[in-house]
């Protein structure tokens, strides 16, 4: 990155218009707030200011400029996708990806399988390999 020019936090989010996640599982948390940008909120949740979990995903009300900053993602138990056209949402690449990059050592996905269908090792077993 060249000096004076400032990476912009949606870079690591992926958003899908016109969709907003609703919770059925109660101990899923939310935090709104009036921002004005939705790179404000990416901003936030990035780095989970002010937030009292790890921010996995945002919701923005484009009509009342509301972020709804949220626990859980598109993939979490306990959440249903609605459409609604005063949202978008944008969910953290790391936390929807399908894929691994380099050693996998910041992989939050989901996949626990090989390609050929075998279970994967935990990461906190040295059995059968160590690491």
């Amino acid at each position: 990155e060249g000096k004076g020019k400032k990476r912009n936090p949606l870079h690591d989010f992926k958003k899908t218009g016109e969709l907003m996640l609703i919770k059925l599982n109660k101990t899923l948390e939310v935090k709104t707030k009036l921002l004005n940008t939705t790179e404000q909120c990416a901003k936030r949740c990035s780095r989970n200011k002010g937030l009292s979990f790890t921010c996995k995903a945002f919701a923005y009300d484009r009509v009342t400029k509301r972020c709804h900053w949220l626990s859980f993602n598109s993939l979490t138990n306990g959440v249903r996708k609605k459409q609604d056209h005063a949202f978008d949402l944008y969910e953290k690449k790391d936390y929807v990806r399908n894929c691994i990059t380099g050693k996998g050592a910041d992989y939050k996905g989901t996949i626990s399988v090989t390609k050929s269908g075998i279970q994967c090792q935990a990461w906190n077993s040295m059995i059968p390999h160590e690491h």
